[in-house]
């Protein structure tokens, strides 16, 4: 019996470390991203590094084991560059930085995120393409990125998201087709929102409402969208 109870004592001291060494990277990682940033509203004012952990910071939300599962960022008047480090934040579900001023690539390092539920960097000034990686979240469901600069194509990658519900790539500068991988996830798949309208698309689709069947199909069949384009 005591060989027991000093058997889980151990295993609960190695759990507290564990989730401290999480704390302290995530906090490092978000230190460095508050570090990369313009903050003139100073939102992030009380992301201190000293701490043993972010969870106490402002729009910063743990789990029961301190590990950060939320950042909640949108329209905080931040700019500059999205940091690779953060995905090495593995108990990250939603990521949150819409209505900023955000610019250069989205990493591709975000899609080790594989907790992710929803990524949501809309109505910012990223540019580049499209990490391929994102294909690789498998959890996630809300993948918003319109009123961005993005360039390049939709990549076939995406129709790996079968749990995806919203994919919403609006507003860029998008060229190619749309793969039919992604178009497949309407009828095979929870895609009930897809919205690829005002880029350079061949033939592109203002949005498709829940189970658009018969566009959807003509476009299965032709590997075009012969919807509206503004």
């Amino acid at each position: 019996m005591a060989a027991l109870t000093g058997a889980a004592l151990l295993l609960a001291s190695l759990l507290a470390l564990a989730a401290i060494a999480s704390g302290n990277t995530e906090g490092d990682i978000l230190y460095s991203q508050r570090l990369a940033w313009k903050d003139p509203n100073n939102v992030l004012q009380s992301w201190d590094p000293t701490l043993v952990n972010p969870c106490t910071w402002f729009h910063v939300t743990c789990n029961n084991v301190n590990s950060v599962i939320r950042v909640d960022l949108g329209n905080a008047g931040l700019s500059g560059a999205l940091v690779p480090g953060l995905g090495r934040m593995v108990n990250l579900q939603y990521l949150e930085l819409f209505g900023n001023n955000i610019s250069g690539p989205i990493p591709a390092t975000l899609g080790n995120l594989t907790r992710l539920v929803s990524l949501d960097l809309y109505d910012n000034r990223l540019t580049g393409a499209i990490p391929a990686s994102l294909g690789n979240i498998g959890t996630l469901r809300f993948l918003r990125l319109h009123g961005n600069k993005l360039a390049g194509g939709i990549l076939s990658s995406l129709g790996r998201l079968t749990k995806l519900q919203t994919l919403e790539l609006q507003e860029n500068m998008l060229t190619g087709t749309v793969p039919l991988e992604v178009l497949s996830l309407v009828l095979l798949g929870d895609l009930t929102e897809l919205n690829v309208a005002k880029n350079s698309l061949a033939g592109t689709v203002k949005s498709s409402k829940p189970r658009v069947a018969t566009v959807i199909q003509d476009t299965l069949k032709t590997t075009r969208l012969h919807a509206e384009q503004h």
